[in-house]
């Protein structure tokens, strides 16, 4: 496998981590370096971590899950959009936007599996081709955590815009679940609407 192959696959992997780092920004009122780091070390972790699950599981393991990895991503995509939207006509003080932050407990893990559950195929590819998973896996990690610092901070950008900023958490929950959709139909699922 060669570099600008590993790197293609790596910034396609990285497209939805990007994609729901901007919809994180979106929803937050500030990024702190430290959010900023939670977030793109989760993502970048769970996306190196994946294709080694994926390529160590070997075939008989990641055709069942492949069968129905795009659910599970789309669910958890759903949920967390779902609730992101819930929350912004909640209202709330800061201490309930400090409890509705993404970088954060339960909603980090959830938004870390659902952005690279697609990688345990790309790991069981890698396997089938019988290259070593060390260096393409590192490759898919660095290139998601860059992306997601980049998406999260663009996101926040976005939601300082003064129309959009009231709206942003709504956008961004629209957004997670049209990633979630969009996942589905990159697998062959065509929703009724």
């Amino acid at each position: 496998m060669g570099l600008a192959e590993l790197m293609a696959i790596a910034v396609a992997l990285a497209m939805d981590a990007f994609s729901v780092a901007i919809a994180s920004g979106a929803s937050m009122k500030s990024v702190s370096l430290r959010q900023t780091f939670r977030l793109a070390w989760h993502f970048g972790l769970f996306q190196a971590l994946m294709p080694v699950i994926g390529w160590l599981a070997g075939k008989s393991i990641v055709r069942y899950v492949s069968e129905f990895d795009h659910w599970v991503a789309f669910v958890l995509l759903l949920f967390v959009g779902l609730n992101m939207i819930r929350n912004s006509f909640s209202g709330g003080d800061d201490e309930e936007a400090e409890r509705k932050d993404p970088t954060k407990g339960g909603t980090l893990i959830i938004l870390s599996v659902a952005t690279s559950i697609d990688a345990l195929a790309v790991g069981f590819s890698i396997s089938m081709a019988g290259v070593d998973i060390m260096m393409p896996a590192a490759v898919i990690g660095i290139v998601a955590l860059v992306f997601t610092a980049g998406g999260l901070h663009l996101g926040r950008k976005i939601g300082q815009i003064p129309k959009l900023g009231a709206f942003s958490e709504v956008f961004g929950g629209l957004a997670l679940i049209g990633i979630g959709i969009r996942i589905l139909y990159e697998h062959g699922i065509r929703l009724p609407f």
